[in-house]
């Protein structure tokens, strides 16, 4: 099993910034891929950025500019730097892992419980 344990959420002004993090442990096991998911209140949940072992990270277009991920393979961390925050970021934050369990042949996904943000106006 993997979990996957986010930090870094809180309360800031618009125009400001937070970081979060996202640590994925747990045994035998690699990662493909870390993202990063957002839920605001009445909506689905949408996807923010993802980086792999290959190629350019990826994000959506309403954070593209404005927030970048980046990784630690050795620590197994993913990283997600918001500058100039708007009150339409406000969400709870998802980290996703696409996991690689040795062993089982396995590759499946695992979610963080959620880090709220909130920006203010």
């Amino acid at each position: 099993q993997v979990q996957l344990v986010e930090f870094g959420g809180g309360l800031v002004q618009a125009g400001g910034s937070l970081r979060l993090s996202c640590v994925a442990s747990g045994s035998r096991f690699s990662i493909v891929a870390m993202g990063w998911y957002r839920q605001a209140p009445g909506k689905q949940r949408d996807f923010v950025a993802q980086i792999t072992s290959e190629g350019p990270p990826t994000y959506a277009d309403s954070v593209k500019d404005r927030f970048t991920i980046s990784r630690d393979n050795a620590k197994n961390t993913v990283y997600l730097q918001m500058d100039y925050l708007k009150p339409e970021d406000t969400a709870v934050y998802y980290c996703k892992a696409n996991v690689h369990l040795w062993g089982q042949g396995l590759v499946r996904d695992y979610w963080g419980q959620g880090t709220q943000v909130t920006v203010s106006s």
